[in-house]
C-alpha cells in the first residue's frame, strides 16, 4: 500500500491558505455564533479510516491542521463568537500540547450520540436569540467567504445547509431551534443530508441549500487536498 509523506506535508501547508485566497468582502450581518465540533487530534482517535494509508501519527497531524484551519477561517469570518465544542473535555490529557487560537470559547460536547450533542449546543445558543452555524473540521473548502455567505443566507431563510458529496453535510445553520433535524438521524450514512432537508421542510421553515462540498475522511478523499494524486 502506498504512502504519501511528502504529499501529506504539502497538504498541511496548502490547507491554511485555501480559504484566504477566496476571502471576500465583509458585509454587515446579524451576529452568528459558529460552533466547531471537534475531537482531540490524537493518534488512533481521529481520521481512523486514513490510518491504513497514512499511519496514525500522520492522520492525527492532518486532523490537527484541519482543526487549526477551520478555527482560523471561523475567526477570520468575523461574524460572531467562535466556539470549539470539544470531545473529550478540553482539560482531558488528549488535548495536552494542542495549541488553540486566542479568541475562541471552549465548551464540552457532553454525552449522547452526535444528534444529541448537536441539538444540545444549538438549543443553548438559539435560546439566546442568536443564529448558529454548526460545522465540523473535515471540509477543507470551509472558508471565510463560505461562512459569511451562510450567515447572510439566514437573513432571508430559517435554515441553511451545505451538503457533502458523501451524503452528509459540512454546515448546518439555524435561527430557530427544533430537535427534529438531530434526533433519530441515520448518522454515518449517505442519507443524512436528505433526511435533514426533509425534516426542515416538514417544520415549515425556509431553507437555503448551498454549494456541494467535500469532506476528507477516506483515502479516496485525499484528492480534495491534492487533486493530482491518484486515489489508492
Amino acid at each position: 500500500m502506498a504512502h504519501y509523506p511528502a504529499d501529506v506535508a504539502f497538504a498541511l501547508g496548502i490547507l491554511a491558505r485555501y480559504g484566504c485566497e477566496r476571502a471576500g468582502k465583509i458585509v454587515p450581518m446579524i451576529s452568528t455564533r459558529i460552533i466547531v465540533f471537534a475531537k482531540a487530534p490524537q493518534p488512533g482517535f481521529v481520521k481512523t479510516r486514513l490510518i491504513p494509508l497514512l499511519g496514525a501519527e500522520a492522520a492525527a497531524e492532518l486532523a490537527q491542521q484541519m482543526l487549526s484551519n477551520t478555527l482560523f477561517q471561523a475567526l477570520a469570518a468575523d461574524i460572531g463568537t467562535v466556539e470549539l465544542c470539544s470531545t473529550p473535555k478540553i482539560d482531558d490529557s488528549a488535548w495536552q500540547g494542542i495549541v488553540l487560537p486566542a479568541g475562541i470559547e471552549i465548551t464540552d460536547q457532553g454525552e449522547g450520540d452526535l444528534g444529541a450533542r448537536l441539538a444540545r449546543a444549538s438549543k443553548r445558543v438559539l435560546e439566546n436569540n442568536d443564529c448558529v452555524l454548526l460545522i465540523g473540521t473535515d471540509c477543507v473548502e470551509m472558508s471565510t467567504t463560505l461562512l459569511r455567505e451562510a450567515a447572510l443566507s439566514l437573513h432571508e431563510h430559517d435554515a441553511v445547509i451545505y451538503c457533502t458529496a458523501d451524503g452528509g453535510y459540512a454546515l448546518l445553520g439555524l435561527k430557530h431551534y427544533s430537535a427534529a433535524p438531530f434526533i433519530d438521524m441515520p448518522w454515518s450514512t449517505d442519507t443524512v443530508a436528505s433526511t435533514t432537508i426533509t425534516r426542515i421542510e416538514q417544520l415549515g421553515w425556509s431553507l437555503h441549500v448551498g454549494q456541494l462540498l467535500h469532506d476528507v475522511d477516506t483515502p479516496e478523499d485525499l484528492k480534495y487536498l491534492l487533486p493530482d494524486i491518484e486515489a489508492p
